[in-house]
């Protein structure tokens, strides 16, 4: 069962588009990360004198907004992972082949003055 072949500038688009999800889930590691961890402050020095799972419960619990930075740091990521890990495997879904397509013809329509124009259409 081998990785289906893909024209091109699909593939081209794909990589692309993943470059971008990835400096994006950088971009919230090196920025939302830091400042949630700084928030949970208190609650790591506790945990490093006592470490108990009820703690790290509790310190996520009553402190919203660094659960909710570190909830979208660690799902972008995960998600970025499996997503890729299925390509891999299974090469694109009907559905994200069709985005691609539409977006590459509407790259291709606008012509060289579409930014990914000139990186789609190497050929």
């Amino acid at each position: 069962m081998g990785t289906p072949s893909y024209p091109a500038p699909l593939k081209r688009l794909r990589a692309i588009m993943l470059r971008r999800w990835w400096m994006v889930t950088g971009l919230l590691w090196l920025t939302v990360a830091p400042l949630s961890l700084w928030s949970l402050q208190p609650e790591i020095d506790q945990l490093r004198q006592y470490f108990t799972w009820a703690t790290v419960r509790l310190g996520l619990a009553y402190n919203r907004p660094a659960a909710l930075g570190l909830g979208l740091c660690v799902g972008l990521t995960v998600a970025l992972l499996v997503a890729e890990s299925r390509y891999m495997l299974w090469g694109m879904t009907h559905d994200e082949r069709l985005r691609l397509e539409r977006l590459r013809d509407r790259i291709a329509a606008q012509g060289p003055s579409h930014p990914l124009w000139k990186k789609i259409n190497r050929d």
